[in-house]
């Protein structure tokens, strides 16, 4: 099939459809905004139902009712959207009930700016609001990817009964490339026996619920939760390699961060420098493996980012401390120049001479 050109935004829309989503609710905010425009649209024409709702703390609680009754639903946003969103989510994770939600990260904090940022990473892995609990999350670093992403995201929300989100920047957003989108199929979800759409003769009550009063109830909830995460931890690192099987430094970035990485790679490679690239594709899971394995062989570590420096975090922990750890990044809204990260790279690489 020809390739055609798309817009990330409108790419997210389109893989959400083709992944057999039916369900939007959203509110429009910059560098998101091409998504619910595109799906307005589109929704209709496959029977779907799309809904501007009145704040994103609205979206996300439209999001748990159709997904309680067993839809495949998303909804998006960025920075302070996403934030309006976290008591919902908190619940959807509480009730494990499946959803994708899309944050096209910006600057901040605050009201920041419409450009693009990898600030919102923390709140991201670490789930982000009240309570124990964790949304699968997954990076992508290409429009191509943005499509093939979104079909395993519903997946593997429906597989674990969690919410997942999709994190990119709007630099992903807002970029036009040519993307193969296949043939499109009608995807039927899977039939859900615990969705509250009645209960059948016989059979148990089907509730939706999130709610436990009785703290030994509340804390066996907890654990069973925790055990579903462990076993998301172990089944579901997903990450690319780039250069590594010699790599004296290893780069670990993502999205956006990772292609401008990718050249580094390639300029310093050129000048006979052993560097190699680690783009993690689920920021959680973290792909704390491959680091564990790579930090064996490799002499330093830099993370690349788009903030002040979160992710470096999660490498320190896969490094334990046997190789140093470095960072770099830009914030605000300013992107990583190849130039600039290569001449870091050099500094490194010589021992900290410049």
């Amino acid at each position: 099939m020809a390739k055609i050109l798309m817009k990330g935004n409108e790419a997210i829309g389109e893989g959400a459809v083709r992944a057999g989503c039916r369900y939007f609710f959203g509110y429009p905010i910059t560098p998101q905004s091409e998504l619910p425009h595109y799906l307005a649209k589109r929704m209709p024409e496959v029977g779907g139902v799309y809904l501007q709702s009145e704040s994103e703390t609205a979206a996300a609680n439209m999001v748990f009712g159709a997904a309680g009754a067993g839809a495949r639903v998303m909804t998006s946003s960025s920075g302070p959207g996403i934030s309006l969103m976290q008591e919902g989510i908190s619940y959807l994770a509480g009730a494990e009930l499946p959803c994708v939600i899309v944050n096209m990260m910006r600057g901040g904090p605050g009201l920041g700016n419409i450009a693009p940022a990898q600030s919102d990473y923390f709140q991201a892995v670490n789930g982000g609001g009240h309570g124990d609990y964790r949304v699968i999350c997954l990076a992508p670093a290409s429009v191509q990817e943005i499509i093939d992403l979104m079909a395993d995201a519903f997946d593997l929300a429906d597989k674990y009964r969690n919410p997942v989100m999709l994190l990119a920047d709007g630099v992903l957003g807002q970029m036009m490339e040519p993307v193969d989108l296949g043939e499109e199929k009608l995807v039927q979800p899977p039939e859900k026996e615990w969705a509250a759409t009645g209960r059948k003769k016989g059979g148990p009550k089907r509730l939706i619920n999130s709610l436990y009063i009785v703290p030994e109830e509340c804390e066996k909830h907890n654990i069973r939760l925790s055990q579903k995460y462990a076993a998301i931890t172990k089944e579901e690192q997903r990450w690319e390699e780039y250069q590594v099987h010699d790599a004296k430094m290893i780069i670990v970035a993502f999205g956006t961060c990772a292609r401008i990485c990718k050249a580094v790679v390639d300029r310093a490679r050129q000048e006979g420098l052993a560097v190699g690239l680690i783009r993690p594709i689920t920021v959680w899971p973290f792909p704390a493996g491959v680091i564990a394995r790579l930090r064996e062989t490799a002499e330093q570590f830099l993370t690349v980012e788009m903030n002040m420096g979160q992710m470096v975090e999660d490498v320190r922990l896969a490094v334990a401390g046997k190789k140093p750890v470095h960072f770099y990044g830009r914030v605000g809204g300013m992107l990583p120049v190849a130039r600039d990260v290569l001449a870091e790279v050099k500094k490194l690489y010589n021992g900290g001479a410049v």
